[in-house]
């Protein structure tokens, strides 16, 4: 399956107009964002579990990060509200699910096939700082490496926000809502911006929160059966 694989252009999806398509597991059901490959496939979706269901306990033989946008996510090493942060590197294991439901935000297949980095970040650890470079924004890290930056983001009501993205730019609506002169984001709307592009971001009466990762597109993105 083949699903905004031309990571050349730009990419957007408003997620929360989307249905929910069930996945092999009865109880967790998803929309898909981007995707390369079958069942096992380098995928971005937003997943959401009903009460009580849960996957049998697997490991990732290529990575998965994922945000908690709504409810609590559990798996044997905790408990994770919405807000809270994880990466499983490549052959981590765990055995996910909900006990009372909720939603996140996931990518797969999307590490350095050498990194063993495991992070878990609390949602109560996120502290937002002011960003020098712009007075519009407050940012808390999340995650840097060589290869890319991840980070939260709020911006603040009514001003204009640049969004440049020399290596490739990739984010998701939190809260609020904001245009860029072709598209208006709200709450799970995924923009994808390729490298060297760029956008103007006019955000809404409210502000908006946004996650952002940056500098990952700028490297061949493979199918799994292709990662070596």
């Amino acid at each position: 399956m083949e699903l905004n694989a031309d990571f050349t252009q730009r990419a957007v999806v408003h997620a929360a107009t989307l249905d929910w398509t069930p996945s092999p597991i009865p109880g967790v059901e998803r929309r898909m964002l981007d995707r390369v490959g079958g069942e096992v496939a380098r995928a971005t979706s937003i997943v959401r579990y009903a009460p009580q269901s849960r996957f049998s306990r697997h490991t990732h033989g290529g990575g998965e990060e994922f945000l908690v946008l709504e409810g609590v996510f559990q798996d044997e090493h905790g408990d994770y509200r919405a807000g809270s942060y994880i990466r499983n590197p490549p052959t981590s294991a765990h055995t996910p699910g909900s006990a009372t439901g909720c939603t996140i935000f996931v990518k797969l297949w999307q590490f350095g096939a050498t990194d063993r980095t495991q992070l878990r970040i609390d949602a109560a650890d996120v502290v937002y700082g002011s960003d020098p470079a712009r007075e519009s924004v407050q940012a808390a890290l999340l995650f840097r490496d060589e290869r890319e930056v991840v980070v939260l983001e709020r911006w603040r009501a009514d001003a204009r926000i640049p969004l440049v993205s020399p290596a490739g730019l990739e984010l998701l609506v939190l809260e609020g809502t904001f245009t860029d002169g072709q598209d208006r984001f709200d709450y799970q709307s995924w923009l994808r911006l390729p490298p060297g592009a760029s956008a103007q971001a006019q955000v809404g009466a409210r502000g908006c929160r946004v996650w952002v990762k940056t500098g990952h597109l700028a490297r061949q993105q493979l199918a799994p059966h292709l990662v070596g």
